[in-house]
């Protein structure tokens, strides 16, 4: 039996999962670390902390299996990044986190400036803090972090591999490069222009390779050991809809983490930049790169994080669907959780978190089901968007992440979008899609195919009879999303 491992390092937590040749669990760990927060709209990590999870998950995980594994995988949260010493490997500022919003002024400068459709032509993305290009920029320029041969700047999977090979190796894959706003998807290589706009040194990015293929060895200090083969490496998202074995054109995913993303797999063709949504690479496979349509949503799981440590209205995240089913209704109210702006197809980086309709009669259990809702209804923003760029409507819609355990929230979700919505047995699809990325290069699986047949459905949500009522509360909802952009000042 193979054993593939898979290091998911994502916002709060990294997970090592050993997975076996039927996709199947054998071993994990998780360890979370801190978030840092200084400053109002600023978010960050400590660079050191995420590695030192890695390590202790990977031994602990490592040190238990009965045979050695056959490859590593790496998973990561996209856009987050490292800036390090190449002499010490000493991060040399904290990581700045995907949820950052401190260059939104600077995006929105250079918006005016016309660096736009540059921007849309070569990366498939839009100006915002969100990607990387502009954190970097900062770095370098308000941050400390000083240019020249010493420097390493990366995505937080380059900044694992490099300290899984000892330093030998300074590697990203495609998809992350691809959320960088440095890359250009089409040549498929750093653009200089853009690293000239942003004034990011290429020679300090990592070489880019396919999402599947060798990506070096783990050195003797790794936790798991010297020798290992690093073959798979995707951002958290392509890698899900990879573990979701969407690999036809107009299949879709979407993942309810901290924030939602949808994927839709587009094919092989890059097609041109579509209204409210952002262009990305799906993964890399030797030298053909497949594309997909996504919508990114910056709070889902984050607005039940804020419901139990902000207003303390839970203990526990999972107490939310038992609150929110307390109440027929949220009695018309809405929660749009813009914390940090918003994400498809608004792309609105100064709204702000809103809570309309508020009565006397208005509880808990109200609030709770509104949060519930805003999944469902920012999930909806997005797959229309999708279906008015490709005029293809979404057929069904594949799920994961935390808040797909919600049967009752996925039924929402099935009735607001008029198609099937389907969980699979397996729902770490994430860590399961760098597992299968790295097993497809060491021949662990021999084919996509192969990989296909190992979905299997857990449940499904058939959207009910009758679109009147959920229409209609679906554009009181548009209606509070309006109320909650440009509050804040770029």
């Amino acid at each position: 039996m193979s054993v593939v491992l898979a290091i998911d390092a994502g916002t709060t937590s990294v997970r090592t999962i050993a997975f076996d040749h039927s996709g199947q669990i054998v071993d994990s760990a998780q360890r979370e670390f801190t978030q840092h927060f200084p400053m109002p709209g600023r978010v960050e990590h400590d660079a050191a902390e995420i590695w030192a999870a890695v390590q202790s998950t990977l031994g602990e995980v490592s040190g238990r299996l009965l045979e050695r594994p056959a490859a590593i995988g790496v998973t990561n949260q996209r856009e987050t990044v490292v800036a390090w010493s190449r002499q010490t490997s000493e991060p040399l500022h904290r990581a700045i986190v995907w949820q950052d919003r401190r260059t939104a002024a600077r995006c929105a400068q250079l918006e005016r400036d016309g660096a736009l459709p540059l921007v849309r032509e070569r990366t498939g993305l839009v100006l915002d803090p969100y990607f990387s290009a502009s954190k970097l920029e900062w770095m370098l320029t308000e941050g400390g972090v000083v240019a020249g041969r010493d420097l390493a700047l990366g995505t937080v999977d380059s900044w694992i591999v490099w300290n899984l090979t000892g330093g030998r190796v300074h590697a990203t894959d495609a998809t992350n490069a691809g959320r960088t706003m440095l890359f250009d998807i089409g040549a498929l290589t750093w653009d200089a222009e853009l690293c000239s706009l942003f004034g990011v040194p290429v020679e300090a990015l990592p070489q880019v390779q396919p999402s599947s293929g060798h990506f070096g060895a783990t050195d003797s200090h790794a936790a798991c050991g010297p020798g290992l083969p690093i073959a798979g490496i995707a951002g958290d998202q392509h890698a899900a809809l990879f573990g979701q074995a969407a690999f036809a054109p107009g299949d879709a995913k979407n993942t309810y983490g901290t924030g939602s993303f949808v994927l839709m797999n587009v094919g092989t063709e890059l097609p041109p930049p579509a209204q409210g949504l952002l262009t990305t690479i799906a993964w890399l496979l030797d030298d053909t790169p497949t594309y997909a349509l996504e919508g990114a949503v910056f709070a889902t799981g984050a607005a039940v994080q804020w419901l139990r440590d902000g207003l303390g209205i839970i203990e526990a995240a999972a107490e939310i669907e038992e609150l929110a089913q307390q109440c027929d209704s949220t009695g018309g109210v809405f929660l749009v959780p813009a914390f940090t702006g918003l994400g498809s197809p608004h792309w609105d980086p100064c709204a702000r978190g809103a809570i309309v309709g508020l009565t006397r009669g208005t509880g808990r259990a109200e609030i709770a089901r509104a949060a519930v809702e805003a999944m469902a209804y920012q999930t909806r923003d997005v797959v229309e968007a999708m279906a008015d760029a490709t005029g293809t409507p979404v057929r069904s819609l594949r799920v994961d992440g935390g808040a797909s355990v919600m049967d009752s929230m996925l039924q929402l979700q099935a009735d607001q979008l008029g198609v099937a919505v389907q969980r699979p047995k397996l729902q770490e699809a994430t860590a399961l899609g760098a597992a299968y990325l790295a097993g497809l290069a060491v021949g662990v699986w021999p084919s996509t195919e192969a990989i296909a047949g190992h979905w299997e459905l857990d449940f499904e949500a058939v959207p009910g009879e009758g679109r009147d009522p959920t229409d209609v509360a679906y554009a009181d909802w548009r209606r509070a999303v309006e109320r909650s952009k440009q509050w804040a000042t770029a």
